[in-house]
């Protein structure tokens, strides 16, 4: 009866040890693609952390190229000879800059904190992160003082134009008080060169108050007192011969001799003035009696 219970036992167990066996194995092999998986995930998220570090590189070196260029064209001695579509432009491209920049910052500042916090990140990473840091700081103090000189070339050229209008607005006050001083003088040397002449008869003359006669009296002039108008007004400088339209003439008033003629002119006479600055020196006033 021993021997069949033993025989059982033997056989239960000769069972059994196979499908503990089997059951280790599948649990090690559990373990083991568990592993293998956490390893790929790990590896996974290391090469996509590093991808994303090298485009993040690159960009930040096409952003210090680009400010580079800018470089080139900004400045204050560069400007002045650029058109205003050309700075609006360059003003626009900074601005677009600046932004790159911003949003350079923000993703490094994400990146960092995802490396911190996985295994993956080493001195390496970290001063890389640190010369990224570095240099976009360097982008956005060019980009200030790019800013800064455009603004100011601006300012030198709203001052240069100031001046411009300023100087033109002298220049224009100043042609202007010359015409005006010009119109003046020529106003003045015309009323210095105004003169009167009268020609009528006795009776005319003294009809108008411009001489005086009587029986045995001598003809008289009527200085101050003559009816100007009946005089014809004329200019010294032009006034060379007068029509006196009769054969009879004598000037009644005071004129330096050798300074005009009576000139026959067929059956009537006429006045040619031969010195005109002598000839009105006494008179502005020239009074011709005709019979």
């Amino acid at each position: 009866m021993k021997k069949i219970k033993f025989l059982v036992i033997a056989l239960v167990a000769m069972t059994l040890m196979p499908a503990c066996s089997n059951k280790a194995e599948q649990e090690e092999a559990t373990r083991e693609d568990s592993i293998n998986t956490e390893l790929n995930d790990s590896l996974a998220t290391a090469l996509a952390e590093k991808d994303s570090l090298m485009a993040l590189m690159n960009d930040i070196s096409d952003g210090m190229n680009q400010l580079k260029e800018l470089q080139d064209v900004v400045s204050v001695r560069n400007l002045s000879g650029e058109t205003p579509d050309r700075k609006a432009q360059l003003r626009s491209d900074m601005e677009l800059l600046q932004k790159s920049v911003a949003e350079r910052k923000k993703r490094l500042e994400d990146l960092e904190k995802r490396l911190t916090q996985s295994r993956n990140y080493n001195d390496e990473m970290r001063k890389t992160i640190e010369t990224m840091k570095k240099q976009l700081e360097n982008q956005q103090s060019t980009i200030d003082d790019l800013t800064q000189q455009l603004a100011q070339a601006h300012i030198v050229i709203n001052t240069l134009n100031t001046r411009v209008d300023s100087l033109n607005t002298v220049n224009t006050e100043v042609r202007e008080e010359k015409a005006r001083a010009q119109e003046e003088t020529v106003r003045v040397t015309n009323e210095m060169n105004v003169c009167y002449y009268v020609i009528g008869n006795k009776k005319e003359l003294k009809n108008h108050h411009i001489i005086e006669t009587g029986f045995l009296k001598k003809t008289k002039i009527m200085e101050g007192e003559f009816e100007r108008s009946y005089f014809t007004k004329a200019d010294k400088r032009t006034l060379n011969v007068i029509p006196l339209h009769s054969k009879k003439a004598k000037l009644l008033s005071k004129h330096p001799q050798g300074t005009y003629q009576l000139v026959d002119d067929g059956n009537v006479k006429s006045l040619h003035i031969t010195d005109a600055a002598r000839f009105w020196e006494l008179s502005n006033y020239l009074i011709v009696q005709i019979d």
